[in-house]
This record gives C-alpha cells, structure tokens and sequence, in this order.
C-alpha cells in the first residue's frame, strides 16, 4: 500500500492571511519554548532529585535513540496526513502531558515514559512545521517564509531559556516543567490561529496539484522508491551528515577548554557562546532564505561550511578565552544557513513526489547519525591526541563537505513559472 496520499487541490492557492502568517510566526516561537525546557534543564532536575548519572544517561539515550529512529515514519505521518494542524496540536499536548510526568512523578518509569513519549512527538513537529509553511506560502515563498521560521525559533528559544533558568534558579528545578506544560496552551492557541482552508494539502506534502479532476499522478514520479532514488537528495543527506559531524561536538569540546582556561567566568561565557549564535540566526535568516531565491542555495551551502571549518581551525589556535567567544561568530554564520538551507533544499529536491515530509525524515535521520558520531569521535580524538587535534579533524570533516558540495551537488533551485 503506498503512502501517497491522494493528490487534491485542496485549499487555498490564494495569498494567505495575515492572521494564519502571524499564527505560524507564534507557533514557531512558543513551541522553541516548549522544546527548550527538555534541554539541559532535565539533567539538573533529575540529579537534584538524586537520580544516579547512569539514570540519567539512560533517560537521554532513550530520547536521542528514538528521536532518530523516528525521523522518516515521523515524516510518513505528516505526508500521509488530511490535517498538519491537528497532527501539530496532539504532539504539543503529548509534550505537555510529558512536562507534567517530570514535575509531577519523576519515578525512573515515568520519566522513561515521558522521554520516550516527547522524542516520539517530535519527530513529527519538525516536518509538520515545514510542510504547512509550503502548504501556506508555496514553492516560490517558502526561502523567505523558512527564514522567518528560523528567527522566531531563535528568539523563542532564547527568550525560555532566560525564563526558565530564572525559575529554575529563584524557584526550583521542579518549576522549569510546570512551566514548560503551561507553555503548551499558547503554543496549541497559535496554531489555532493558523486557517485550515489556506493550507493547500497537496502543496503541503510536496505533491503536483493535478490539473484536471479525475487525473491520477504518475507512479514512477510519487513513489517512495522514486524518493530515494533522487540523487540531489542522496547527496544532500550525506553532505549534512558531514555537517553534523563536524559541528555537534565542537561546542561541548570548546565548553571544557574554557572551563579549564576561565573556571571563574566560565558558565558566562558558554551561555554567551550559545547566545551569539542564536542573535545571528534572528538577525540573518530571514536574509537567507530571500536572498537564495535570487542567487541560488549552493552559494549559502558554501558559507556555511566554510565558516564552520574555519571556526574549527581557529579553536584548534585560539587560546584566550574570550576570544573564543568572538570565533562563534561563525557558528552564527552555519546556523543561519542551515535553518534555512536544510528545509528549503528538501523542498526542491521532493518536489512532486507527495513524500516532502519523508524526504526531511531522510535527511533527518542523517543529522541523528552524524551528531551521535560527533560527539563520540571528537571526544575520543581529544583523551587521545589532544584537543587541539580534535579540532583540527572537525574542521577536515567540515571542509570534506565543502568539497563535496562544491563539486558534486547540484543547483536545486527551481526557476520561476
């Protein structure tokens, strides 16, 4: 039985409102909210309630083990899906429920449950987010309308991380969970602000709108099969793989240096190495996603390796601390462009299959596999041979992307009609 789903002209071709852009721009940051609380915040909480580290690294293991295991059926789910919206909203509130198992019951069973429940429901958020960004603006919209996305996403993101470490510290750990559920309710609002009717499914799911009632899609062209064998598509997973193989471990590694050279200043300027990124990405994305619909993606893919292998070079020399702070500059520079890049080059590359959510669940799965070999390889590269090596060999790995982008991916971007 295929998972296509049929292919209709349902909803609006029109401009969509101003309300279901701005409920899409309020979705985006909230649910960054929501999905902060399940960061680090989960490790403290269950250490202050005197959960052993193997606990804990058995909780979060299940949580990434499930979060990539989950990427493709999490997009066969959205592609198969009548309604994204609905889908969206029983995810958050999953989430939620989840919020309160932590704070509630924090009983090793639980706390499983909750983790496993929460990898689960995101592995359909991300591809249910993007699909009903292209269902709303379009092919021809959606490199602006993703970078939109990404800087709400910034902005919420950082924003609940100053909340909750604020609760966290003037209350309790226990707080950042009651928080995070309630935070729910506006996030599920948002979306209900986002109109069904100008959502066009079958724009949504990457699929052709098929001219003529009674017309059937071609097989070849919307099978799964055919998906997988788009080469660009193929070439792009591997090339993310790379990505994220290169830049998952290098903030933990650099984390550690910093502790080592500043223990004093040291959480001051970590939160100040994860803030300047995210500035950057709400600055610069919107920029981005507009500018590679004039001048293509591969220009951008570029950048961001570039700018990633060159951050990996100058950790590997750089000694004072607060320098270190100024080199992730260009972390800014890669996240703005694969917030962007990563959707949008999925987008090109599953156009007319139906199978646009699936197609992110791919390349996915290649971001679960390359940031799980990351961290393990640097951190054997750094007991090892030093961490100035380790470096050194993540920014080999972020400059082989870069080759491989330069000379073996294609242009993906479609020309106006």
């Amino acid at each position: 039985m295929s998972l296509v789903p049929e292919q209709v002209t349902t909803g609006s071709t029109s401009t969509p409102s101003r309300q279901s852009l701005r409920g899409l721009d309020w979705f985006v940051f909230f649910l960054a909210d929501v999905q902060t609380g399940f960061g680090p915040f989960i490790a403290v909480y269950l250490t202050t309630q005197k959960w052993t580290q193997v606990e804990i690294g058995f909780v979060l293991s299940i949580g990434g083990i499930i979060g990539l295991i989950g990427q493709m059926p999490g997009g066969a789910i959205i592609d198969a899906a009548r309604s994204e919206r609905l889908i969206a909203s029983l995810a958050v509130a999953t989430i939620g429920v989840c919020a309160l198992g932590y704070a509630i019951w924090p009983i090793f069973p639980v706390v499983v449950a909750a983790a496993t429940l929460h990898a689960a429901a995101s592995c359909v958020l991300g591809p249910a987010i993007a699909a009903i960004s292209l269902g709303l603006v379009g092919p021809r919209a959606i490199g602006e309308r993703l970078g939109r996305n990404a800087r709400f996403a910034s902005i919420g993101s950082g924003s609940a991380a100053a909340l909750m470490g604020a609760c966290g510290y003037l209350l309790s750990s226990r707080s950042v969970f009651f928080v995070t559920s309630l935070l729910t309710i506006p996030t599920i609002l948002a979306l209900g602000r986002i109109r069904e009717r100008e959502i066009n499914v079958a724009q949504a799911h990457g699929a052709l709108t098929v001219p003529k009632v009674g017309a059937a899609p071609e097989v070849s062209t919307t099978s799964v099969l055919s998906l997988l064998r788009r080469r660009p598509l193929l070439i792009f997973a591997a090339s993310v793989l790379l990505l994220q193989l290169a830049n998952a471990a290098m903030l933990p590694l650099m984390a550690g240096l910093v502790t080592t050279r500043s223990s004093q200043w040291a959480p001051v300027l970590i939160a100040f190495c994860i803030i300047v990124p995210q500035a950057i990405v709400a600055l610069g994305a919107p920029w981005v996603g507009r500018m590679a619909q004039r001048w293509g993606r591969r220009p951008f893919l570029l950048a961001g390796f570039g700018a990633l292998a060159i951050r990996g070079l100058l950790f590997s020399v750089v000694t004072d601390p607060y320098l270190l702070v100024a080199v992730q500059i260009f972390d800014g520079i890669t996240a703005a462009v694969f917030a962007v890049m990563i959707p949008l080059i999925v987008a090109d590359v599953a156009f007319g299959s139906g199978h646009f959510s699936l197609a992110q669940g791919i390349v996915g799965t290649a971001t679960g596999i390359g940031a799980s070999l990351s961290t393990v390889l640097a951190g054997y590269a750094a007991d090892r041979l030093g961490t100035n090596v380790a470096f050194m060999g993540l920014a080999a790995v972020a400059a082989t992307g870069l080759v491989m982008i330069l000379l073996v991916m294609p242009e993906t971007r479609r020309s106006a009609r």
